[in-house]
C-alpha cells in the first residue's frame, strides 16, 4: 500500500539565493584612472591603487554566480576620459553590454548631450554629426536606463522605462531608476531642454505600485543621489553625513527592500529605516570603477519578497593585485589605438603642476588659467572678464609626463581631461549689481562653489559674514565696480543657463555663443607656448 500524496504546501519550495553585482559613477573610465582618482581606501584603512575595465572584469568574474544579477547607478557616461568620450561613450557602453549589465538609472551626466543623445546611446544608431565610430553601426545599449522621475514636458510621459523586472533563479526582481531632481542645475539648460524632474520618492512611490500590480514584491531602487562621508572611511563603513540621499532611502515605498545610490562617488554601506520602520540597505560604491557592490539576499518563494534578514552587503575594492580579463584589455586597447592620433598631440607646456589645489580664498592655479583661457577666447565677442565654476575643472595637468611626450608637455588627451564636457563658451552682459549678486551665489545650501576669475578680476570674500554679504572690493582691470555699469561677462553655458545655483546668469542680457571650452583651453596654452602656474592673489580673504 503507497503513502498517501502530501499536499504541495506540504513541500514549499525554499528560499531563493540572489546576487546583486553593482556600479556607479564609472564615468568612461575603461583604461585604470590616475592619481587621487584611481585609488580606494580599502578594508584595512589602506589606499590602494583601483580600477580599470580589465580589473573590473576579472572581478565580476570571481564574484558572479548563477544567481548574480549586474546593475548600475547611473553617471556611467559623461565626464569621460577621451578614450570613450571621443567616440560619444559607445565604448565604455559597449564594455558595460560586455560584463552583462541588466539595468541601471540614468545619472546626470548621461544629459551632457541632451536626451535625444541618450536615446540614441538606449536604441542604437550613428552620431547624427560624427557619423558611426570606427566599430561601425552603434547598436545600442543592450541593458536597460531607468528613469522613473523624467518626464518629457509636452507629453507629461517618462522619457525611458521606470521600472523593469528581471527573472532569475525562479524568482521575479523589480528594478526602480531615478536621477537626482537637482539635474537641471547641474546640467546645461540645452541638455535638459523639454524634460521635467520630478521628485525622486514620489517617482519612485508610483513605480513601486506598479510593480506590486504585476506581482513583483521584491524590488531594488537604483537611485543616483546619495551621501557624502567622513573623511578615510573604509569601504564598508557607514559614515555618511545624511542628506538628499537618505531622504530617498528612508521615504521611498515600504515594499522597496534595497537602496543602491551614487552621485556624490563616495563609497558606503548602511542601514536605513524605511516609512514601515523595517530596516532596508542603503549603499554606494565610490566612483570610476574602484568599488564593485556585493549584494546577496533570499527571496520567500511564498510570498516573492526578500527576506530582509537574509540581506548582507559588501563593497569590493577593484584592486589590480589580479590578472586583468584578457579580452577586455584587448578591447581597451583597441580603443585606445584608435585616439591616440588626437589624444598624443602636443599642444603647449607647463613648468610646474597647474593643479585644483585652493588657497585659503578657495582659488586654484588651473581654475585661473582656464579662466583666462576663456576670456581670451571671447575677447572678440566683448567679453571683459570670464568666470570658470570649480565642477568643470575635472582633473589636474602635471609636469610629469603621463607617456612619451616628455615632462612638462600638455598633450590634448590631457586637456581634454581637464575640460571634458564640451560646453560652449558665450558672454552676457550683467549690472554691477548682478555681478556682485552672482559672487554672493558662492555660498548655497549644497556648500560652497567658488568661481575661479581671470586676472584682470578680484574680489575680497569674508566667510565670517552671513550668506549674501561676503563679497567686497571686486575690481575689473583695477577699477572698482560700479553698480549701474555694465560688464561683459565670459563663462560657459552651463554657468550661463544658472548651473551650480548661479541664477544671476540667467538675468543677463544679450547674451552671444563662441566656441567649445575646450577648444578655447587648447588654443591659449598653443599661444602661451609655456604657462607658470599664476599666483594665487586674484581672490583675497578667507
Amino acid at each position: 500500500m503507497g503513502l498517501a500524496a502530501q499536499p504541495a504546501s506540504a513541500h514549499p519550495k525554499p528560499p531563493a539565493s540572489v546576487r546583486l553585482l553593482a556600479l556607479n559613477d564609472f564615468h568612461g573610465n575603461l583604461e585604470p584612472p590616475t592619481g587621487s582618482s584611481g585609488t580606494a581606501i580599502d578594508e584595512n584603512g589602506n589606499s590602494v591603487p583601483a580600477g580599470g575595465a580589465a580589473y573590473i572584469a576579472a572581478h565580476l568574474k570571481q564574484l558572479r554566480n548563477r544567481d548574480t544579477l549586474t546593475v548600475g547607478q547611473g553617471d556611467l557616461i559623461g565626464a569621460s576620459p577621451l578614450i570613450s568620450a571621443a567616440f560619444h561613450d559607445e565604448p565604455s557602453v559597449q564594455f558595460m553590454n560586455d560584463i552583462g549589465l541588466t539595468a541601471s538609472a540614468v545619472g546626470n551626466h548621461e544629459f551632457d548631450e541632451g536626451y535625444q543623445e541618450l536615446l540614441r546611446i538606449q536604441n542604437g544608431g550613428c552620431h547624427p554629426v560624427d557619423g558611426c565610430s570606427p566599430a561601425g553601426k552603434w547598436k545600442g545599449a543592450k541593458f536597460d536606463y531607468l528613469a522613473a522621475n523624467v518626464l518629457l514636458e509636452k507629453k507629461n510621459k517618462p522619457l525611458l522605462d521606470p521600472w523593469t523586472i528581471r527573472r532569475v533563479n525562479g524568482v521575479k526582481i523589480g528594478f526602480i531608476g531615478v536621477v537626482t531632481k537637482t539635474t537641471p542645475t547641474i546640467v546645461t539648460a540645452d541638455g535638459v531642454k523639454g524634460l521635467r524632474f520630478d521628485d525622486e520618492v514620489e517617482a519612485a512611490n508610483k513605480a513601486a505600485q506598479e510593480l506590486k500590480k504585476r506581482g513583483v514584491h521584491a524590488m531594488v531602487l537604483l537611485v543616483h543621489e546619495g551621501d557624502n562621508v567622513n573623511a578615510g572611511e573604509k569601504p564598508d563603513d557607514c559614515g555618511i553625513v545624511p542628506g538628499a540621499g537618505t531622504r530617498i532611502a528612508q521615504q521611498a515605498d515600504p515594499d522597496i527592500d534595497v537602496v543602491l545610490a551614487g552621485h556624490t562617488h563616495q563609497q558606503y554601506v548602511c542601514t536605513v529605516k524605511g516609512p514601515d520602520g523595517r530596516p532596508r540597505l542603503y549603499s554606494s560604491g565610490s566612483s570610476f570603477g574602484r568599488i564593485i557592490t556585493q549584494v546577496d539576499f533570499k527571496v520567500d518563494q511564498r510570498t516573492d519578497d526578500i527576506v530582509r534578514s537574509s540581506m548582507t552587503a559588501d563593497n569590493h575594492v577593484v584592486t589590480r593585485d589580479i590578472t586583468p580579463d584578457p579580452a577586455t584589455q584587448k578591447f581597451v586597447q583597441t580603443w585606445k589605438d584608435r585616439v591616440s592620433v588626437i589624444a598624443d598631440k602636443p599642444i603647449g607646456k607647463i613648468t610646474a603642476d597647474l593643479t585644483r589645489a585652493p588657497s585659503a580664498a578657495g582659488e586654484t592655479a588651473l581654475g585661473d588659467v582656464i579662466a583666462d583661457s576663456q576670456l581670451a577666447a571671447m575677447k572678440d565677442k566683448g567679453a571683459q572678464v570670464a568666470l570658470m565654476n570649480p565642477g568643470g575643472v575635472r582633473t589636474d595637468l602635471t609636469y610629469k609626463a603621463s607617456g612619451s611626450e616628455g615632462d612638462g608637455v600638455v598633450t590634448y588627451g590631457e586637456a581634454f581631461a581637464v575640460q571634458p564636457f564640451s560646453n560652449v563658451l558665450g558672454v552676457t552682459s550683467l549690472t554691477g549689481a548682478q555681478f556682485d549678486a552672482l559672487l554672493e551665489q558662492q555660498w548655497t545650501s549644497a556648500g560652497e562653489k567658488i568661481l575661479q576669475p581671470s586676472a584682470n578680476l578680484h574680489f575680497t570674500i569674508d566667510r565670517s559674514k552671513p550668506v549674501g554679504d561676503r563679497i567686497s572690493n571686486i575690481t575689473v582691470d583695477g577699477t572698482a565696480v560700479d553698480p549701474s555699469a555694465t560688464y561683459k561677462v565670459a563663462a560657459n553655458n552651463f554657468l550661463l543657463g544658472g548651473g551650480d545655483g548661479f541664477t544671476t546668469f540667467t538675468q543677463g542680457k544679450d547674451q552671444v555663443l563662441g566656441p567649445i571650452d575646450l577648444d578655447g583651453f587648447v588654443a591659449y596654452l598653443t599661444a602661451q607656448g609655456t604657462i607658470t602656474p599664476p599666483p594665487l592673489t586674484r581672490i583675497a580673504g578667507q
